[in-house]
């Protein structure tokens, strides 16, 4: 396992799948690295790409609101990340080999933080990380323990942002975040 620094020395030099020939920026990303949560989508968009940073364009300004309801926040006490690290082409969905490629990252970073908590923000995170026939119109909102991590999956703000009729449950998904990092106290 390698510490923070060497690892995103590591991820910035990238060039395991071909995401790296239309990168702007590696999205390595953002928070507390001292964390008990963290969330996980599953790549840069266009302005993340720009900017370097995960999840800030319009669904990172949701990502935010969201978060606030239940008193989290990127700069304070939680980690955002992405399966993978550049972003696809037309923010298509990333192949199972760019993924493939770029996992072991992620990985990484989770086992640094060691979190109590990891929310999958979507369907392409929650396939990974969770269960690969996952499906999230079905079981978002739903626990799993794997190894000792509470997971969870909710929509991802992009498709509240296409489907507001979405919006109640994911209020629901993040109250129930909410209680679980109450239960789990200072762990």
């Amino acid at each position: 396992m390698m510490d923070w620094e060497e690892l995103q020395e590591t991820c910035m030099r990238c060039t395991q799948c071909g995401l790296c020939e239309t990168r702007h920026n590696v999205v390595f990303g953002v928070g507390n690295k001292n964390t008990r949560i963290m969330f996980v989508g599953e790549g840069p968009g266009e302005q993340e790409d720009l900017q370097g940073e995960p999840f800030v364009g319009r669904a990172g300004q949701l990502l935010d609101d969201m978060l606030s309801i239940i008193d989290l926040s990127r700069k304070t006490n939680c980690y955002i990340a992405n399966i993978v690290k550049c972003r696809p082409p037309q923010n298509r969905d990333p192949m199972e080999t760019e993924q493939d490629a770029c996992i072991g990252y992620l990985m990484n970073q989770i086992a640094l933080i060691k979190p109590k908590i990891i929310v999958c923000l979507g369907r392409i995170a929650a396939m990974r990380l969770i269960r690969e026939d996952y499906r999230i119109t079905r079981e978002h909102g739903q626990w799993v323990e794997k190894d000792g991590v509470w997971m969870t999956a909710i929509y991802h703000p992009s498709a509240l942002l296409r489907d507001v009729s979405k919006r109640p449950e994911t209020f629901e998904d993040l109250l129930s975040i909410r209680e679980k990092l109450g239960q789990l106290g200072d762990c």
